[in-house]
């Protein structure tokens, strides 16, 4: 048993979703299901049925994520304590992110710990926001980066910037009123595309929503899909809006694929999550500090 193929089961077990464990470990679904495969076999335990197109964990499988997950824990506590050793010469920082932070804006902040800290290994999970704290609360993270704020009472969270939600669509579909006259009313007129439950950017948009009098039920929703890319590429179809990350969408925007409605929505924070109980690693440490820092020192 390898520390890879605990990884991979601990992926898939805690989703009971090939892809998108693979997705988060950043590897293909064959290269998962291979893993899992191999494992099984070993072994000569079923860990997972397969129903259908969707998988659950056996029995057998439940009773090993147990010890699977209290395994992994021993090893990054054993790698924290030769981190501390070696003076952040080796080790390993395991973040998780939801993907508009993921995408956008931690890939900077990565590459200045990188200069810092060659020796580290930066692992990075892509989840949602609820992902995001259900890995930090389980130490498959040790810090984890949300859209918005969380009321997790094992959680400190930390606002460390500031982002604004734009509603988009191809420029012929969107009304032209100002936000003041009939293009909040507009809203409920209009095909939707939104993200998944649990997502920040769903969640943030659902509570602008109510601030402008309008529930979120009352949307025509087209379709629900699990990524910025994934609702921007639909978009671009030209029969829906959404509302996402101005980042996320600044492209389309910039190139004219795109047009802002004229309703602003209040900006949301990024959050930066630690359990309030686990001392974090030299590792994490720092980089907690490079995401702390004043935003002209960064």
């Amino acid at each position: 048993m390898t520390f890879d193929q605990l990884k991979a089961f601990i992926a898939v077990a805690e989703r009971e979703h090939l892809t998108q464990a693979a997705a988060a470990l950043g590897l293909t679904p064959s290269a998962v299901s291979a893993s899992i495969r191999s494992l099984e076999s070993f072994y000569k335990v079923q860990l997972f049925d397969r129903i259908g197109r969707g998988i659950e964990l056996t029995r057998q499988g439940e009773a090993f994520l147990r010890e699977a997950k209290a395994t992994m824990a021993r090893i990054r506590a054993a790698e924290d304590v030769l981190s501390e050793l070696g003076g952040l010469r080796t080790g390993r920082l395991e973040l998780s992110a939801s993907q508009t932070i993921s995408n956008y804006w931690l890939p900077p902040k990565l590459m200045h710990y990188a200069r810092d800290f060659p020796g580290i290994v930066v692992e990075v999970a892509t989840s949602n926001t609820a992902g995001v704290i259900r890995s930090v609360l389980e130490r498959s993270a040790e810090l984890g980066l949300i859209e918005g704020l969380v009321d997790e009472p094992a959680l400190a969270a930390k606002v460390i910037a500031r982002d604004n939600l734009v509603i988009v669509g191809v420029p012929d579909l969107l009304p032209a009123q100002s936000r003041t006259g009939p293009a909040v009313e507009a809203l409920a007129t209009l095909r939707w595309v939104v993200r998944e439950p649990g997502s920040g950017t769903r969640a943030m948009f659902e509570r602008a929503l109510r601030g402008l009098s309008v529930e979120p039920d009352t949307l025509d929703v087209a379709m629900v899909l699990p990524s910025n890319e994934a609702v921007l590429s639909a978009v671009l179809t030209g029969n829906c809006v959404t509302a996402v990350s101005k980042v996320a969408a600044a492209p389309f925007i910039e190139n004219g694929q795109l047009a802002v409605l004229d309703i602003a929505l209040p900006p949301r924070e990024f959050t930066l999550l630690r359990h309030k109980e686990r001392s974090l690693s030299a590792a994490a440490r720092e980089f907690y500090a490079l995401c702390t820092l004043p935003q002209d020192a960064r």
